[in-house]
C-alpha cells in the first residue's frame, strides 16, 4: 500500500500526537498520507464525521485512529468509497481497532508490505416508511435500534419477516444487528455472541416485559419490518430509530422501519493472527 487516509478522534488524539506520528512515519517511507478530523455532526451535513467527498477514490486504506467508536462512525461515512479500514486503538482493547498505539510502527510496516488479510463485514440498510412513503433512511455497521421515545412505559412493536407477521414485543426496543454488532447493544440485552465472519440478522428484544422472550436469529436475506405499535389506551406512541447509535429518525404509531443487507459490505484490515474467539475471550476475562 502506497497512499492512505487518517481519519483521526481529536478526543482521544486531543494534540494530533499520535495522527502525526503515524503520519511522519509513513512520509518517511515515501507514502501518500492525507489527515482527515472525525468532526461533529452538523444539521444538513449529508455525512456524520468524515467528508467521504474529501477522501480521493484512489486511496488504498483508511486508517482510523481513535476505537471502536470511531471506526463505526467512518464506515457508515465511507462505505461508497469502497476502501478497507484498519483500526488503531487509542482506549480499551476492542473488537474492531485491533491495534493499540504501543504496536504502530510494526502494523504500518506490514500495511506497506501487503502483509495482511480483509475482512468483509455486512451491513445493514434501513429505510423508515410512513403512510406509504418513505420518510427517511440510513445504514448501520452493528445495529439499527427502534426504541420508545421519552418517559419509562411500554411499547408494542410489531414485527413482520418477509412481509409475514412474526410476533408482537411489548418492550423498550428491539435491537437488529448484523454479527458485528452482536458484541454490542445486543450482547448487553441479553442476546447471543456470533462470529463476525457469519452472514446473519440478529434481533433481541430490549427489556421485553414478557419471561419467554429470546433472540432470533435469521438469514441474512430476509427483510425484516418493524412497526410501531400504538399507545395506550390506542393514543399516538412516539418512537425513534437509531442507526449504530448516531443518526436518529423519529417514528410515531404506525411507521414501519424495512431492514434488509446492505448492499456493500464494510472491509477490515486484519493484520494480527489474533481471533475473534481470542478477542472474545480476553474482553470477557476483563470484565
Amino acid at each position: 500500500m502506497d497512499r492512505f487516509t487518517i481519519i483521526t478522534n481529536g478526543i482521544k488524539d486531543k494534540n494530533r500526537t499520535v495522527t502525526n506520528r503515524i503520519a511522519n512515519y509513513l512520509c518517511s517511507h515515501q507514502k501518500e498520507c492525507l489527515i482527515l478530523q472525525a468532526e461533529e455532526k452538523k444539521e444538513h451535513q449529508p455525512y456524520y464525521h468524515t467528508d467521504p467527498s474529501r477522501i480521493p477514490d484512489d486511496m488504498q486504506c483508511v486508517i482510523v485512529l481513535g476505537g471502536d467508536g470511531t471506526l463505526l462512525q467512518a464506515a457508515r461515512d465511507v462505505v461508497d468509497k469502497d476502501i478497507p479500514l484498519f483500526g488503531i486503538n487509542l482506549g480499551t482493547l476492542g473488537y474492531l481497532a485491533e491495534i493499540d498505539q504501543h504496536s504502530i510502527y510494526p502494523a504500518l510496516d506490514r500495511l506497506m508490505s501487503d502483509r495482511f488479510t480483509i475482512e468483509r463485514r455486512m451491513m445493514l440498510s434501513g429505510t423508515v416508511i410512513r403512510n406509504g412513503e418513505v420518510i427517511a433512511g440510513d445504514t448501520a455497521l452493528n445495529d439499527i435500534v427502534i426504541s420508545r421515545e421519552g418517559a419509562l412505559r411500554v411499547v408494542k412493536f410489531n414485527n413482520y419477516v418477509n412481509n409475514t407477521y412474526l410476533n408482537t414485543y411489548k418492550a423498550d426496543g428491539i435491537i437488529v444487528s448484523t454479527p458485528t454488532g452482536s458484541t454490542g447493544y445486543s450482547l448487553s440485552a441479553g442476546g447471543p455472541i456470533i462470529s463476525p465472519e457469519a452472514s446473519l440478522i440478529l434481533m433481541t428484544p430490549l427489556a421485553p416485559h414478557t419471561l419467554n422472550t429470546r433472540s432470533i436469529v435469521f438469514p441474512a436475506e430476509d427483510v425484516i419490518t418493524v412497526e410501531l405499535g400504538p399507545g395506550r389506551d390506542g393514543g399516538v406512541e412516539q418512537g425513534v430509530a437509531s442507526f449504530d447509535g448516531a443518526a436518529r429518525v423519529p417514528m410515531v404509531t404506525g411507521d414501519r422501519i424495512v431492514i434488509t443487507r446492505a448492499k456493500k459490505d464494510t472491509k477490515i484490515i486484519k493484520i494480527n493472527n489474533i481471533s475473534f474467539l481470542e478477542t472474545l475471550r480476553e474482553k470477557m476475562s476483563n470484565n
